[in-house]
C-alpha cells in the first residue's frame, strides 16, 4: 500500500480568510482593546494610543525576523531590557562534606591490630599451611 505523505507541515492553515487562526487572535484582540479604550479616553488621548497597539499587532501578526514570528523577538527583547547587564560573579559557600560512616580514631585501630606474635604461634601456623591439601 501507498501513503501519501503530508507536505508543507510547517505553513500553518488559513482559517479565516487569509488569515491564521494566531493572527486572526492578534488583530482580533488588538480591535477589542481599541474598542473599550474608544469609550474611556478622547479621540486625540485614542488615537495616541491606537498607533503603538495598532502596530504591535500587525507586527505580531505579519512580521518575521529569520523566519520566526515577530512576537519572539518582542520577548526576547523585553527579557533583554529587563535583566541587569553586569553580572557579578557570586562564589558559593563551600559546602562541608558529608561523610556517611565517621572515622574512627587511628588509636583505637592500632590497638585492636597489634597482637604480639610468638615463634611458637608462627611454627604453628606455617605448620598448619604447609599440611593442608
Amino acid at each position: 500500500m501507498q501513503y501519501q505523505v503530508p507536505q508543507f507541515i510547517d505553513i500553518e492553515d488559513r482559517i479565516i480568510g487569509p488569515l491564521t487562526l494566531k493572527q486572526f487572535i492578534y488583530l482580533a484582540f488588538a480591535a477589542a482593546v481599541l474598542f473599550v479604550f474608544w469609550f474611556l479616553f478622547k479621540f486625540y488621548i485614542w488615537i495616541i494610543i491606537a498607533l503603538p497597539i495598532t502596530v504591535l499587532a500587525f507586527a505580531f501578526a505579519f512580521v518575521k525576523i529569520n523566519d520566526r514570528p515577530f512576537i519572539y523577538f518582542f520577548i526576547a527583547a523585553v527579557f533583554y531590557f529587563m535583566k541587569p547587564k553586569l553580572y557579578i560573579f557570586g562564589a558559593m559557600p563551600a559546602t562541608p562534606q558529608l561523610k556517611a560512616f565517621p572515622e574512627k580514631p587511628a588509636e583505637i585501630i592500632d590497638q585492636k591490630t597489634e597482637e604480639k606474635i610468638t615463634r611458637s604461634k608462627l611454627k604453628e601456623l606455617a605448620l598448619s599451611l604447609d599440611t593442608r591439601k
